[in-house]
């Protein structure tokens, strides 16, 4: 789960971390508002959106009148922002931050996530600041640092010095990383972080170092025990079939193709997503119904690809272990039967209860296309998929 900067910081502040000051505003009035109480003078107003590149694409923009400020505010509200990350179509401006300005001397990169192979949580940084890291890590690797914190010991001083010396920090700005560093793994920790990305880092002229940017997500297993963290979901910056996905416990992302796909097994999913690449189409979704799922979760899985209007055809691919077979037969009829079917359907059932599910399938009197294995079933989709247009 991901949420907004304004938020990100304000959880980074109830930890003590140096964050600049801000207000969130979600209309014009409170924009200006907000430049009047934090008294300038110069303010930041940013675009919100869950979405990296804001900077680039005019979401950012460094005021110092409050009139600029509420003409920025008027600009920004209620436009389509287009980054990197939004994807053509872009996401629509619903809040703003308006946050006071920062005399910058220096910009750095800090990143905390989870690494994963050695089951530490790992710090990331590097002198780029204001860079993406992928692109540093692509052309300047040798500027970049990246180290375990061993869950036993947490956080040490030598972890700060370390960064400090990588960073070029002087004594002054080294004793603040030293006091802020632990501060954002107990954060990173305590809240069940799976990153925490500050881009940029930077030191003022004053000789202050600060978080200027924060891009924070959770890891969704631990959101059970953080209903504060919940609390902040902007349902509004996420695609309305991912919201249905997550009532019934399904792993669903949307994607930009013509073929739907219904799968259990993260693995077998992206196979299956593969082989359609392959084959010279692409998926409209990534769907793991798992393998505990019911009937009932099943032709729910069915109804939010169906709702996806650029679906041109469905192959539903199940390898039956935990997952039976027939439990999938019997949601896809039950869907089917519900929401109508105007799209090629493929179906590829192995495993546990194979042949009473191609039963339960062939008796439905559907127009349900079977096949043996996955490339059998993927060539047959994409036939049918470009047959239909």
């Amino acid at each position: 789960m991901n949420i907004h900067e304004y938020q990100a910081k304000a959880v980074l502040r109830e930890f003590g971390v140096p964050v600049p000051r801000g207000i969130a505003a979600f209309s014009v009035a409170e924009a200006e508002k907000a430049a009047n109480d934090l008294g300038g003078p110069v303010w930041v107003v940013k675009a919100q959106i869950h979405a990296g590149g804001r900077g680039k694409a005019g979401g950012v923009k460094v005021v110092k009148s409050v009139d600029e400020v509420k003409r920025e505010a008027a600009r920004l509200l209620g436009s389509i922002l287009v980054t990197h990350q939004t994807g053509p179509h872009g996401k629509e401006v619903r809040r703003l931050y308006i946050e006071e300005g920062s005399a910058i001397e220096r910009e750095y990169y800090l990143s905390a996530l989870v690494d994963r192979a050695a089951s530490r949580v790992a710090f990331v940084a590097s002198t780029e600041g204001g860079i993406e890291i992928e692109d540093v890590a692509r052309t300047q690797p040798d500027k970049i640092l990246s180290f375990s914190v061993d869950p036993a010991t947490g956080f040490m001083p030598h972890h700060a010095r370390r960064v400090a010396r990588a960073l070029g920090f002087n004594r002054d700005v080294a004793k603040q990383a030293g006091d802020a560093l632990p501060k954002l793994y107990q954060a990173f920790v305590a809240k069940d972080m799976s990153l925490l990305e500050i881009n940029p880092l930077v030191v003022t002229k004053s000789g202050q170092l600060i978080c200027l940017d924060a891009k924070v997500g959770f890891d969704d297993n631990a959101l059970y025990r953080h209903p504060e963290v919940v609390a902040l979901r902007d349902l509004d910056e996420e695609d309305e079939k991912e919201i249905e996905a997550s009532k019934y416990d399904l792993n669903y992302v949307a994607l930009d193709g013509t073929i739907g796909c219904m799968v259990n097994g993260a693995g077998l999913a992206m196979a299956t997503m593969d082989i359609i690449k392959l084959y010279g189409e692409t998926p409209a979704n990534f769907l793991d119904v798992g393998g505990g799922a019911t009937k009932e979760k099943v032709a729910a899985a069915f109804k939010i690809i169906t709702s996806d209007p650029n679906v041109k055809g469905i192959l539903v691919n199940i390898f039956g272990g935990i997952m039976r077979c027939d439990i999938i037969a019997e949601g896809v009829v039950a869907a089917v039967k519900e929401v109508g079917l105007r799209v090629p359907l493929v179906v590829r059932l192995e495993g546990t209860n194979v042949d009473l599910g191609k039963d339960i399938i062939s008796k439905s009197n559907l127009n349900v296309t079977s096949a043996d294995d996955l490339d059998d079933a993927a060539q047959k989709i994409v036939r049918a998929v470009r047959g239909a247009t």
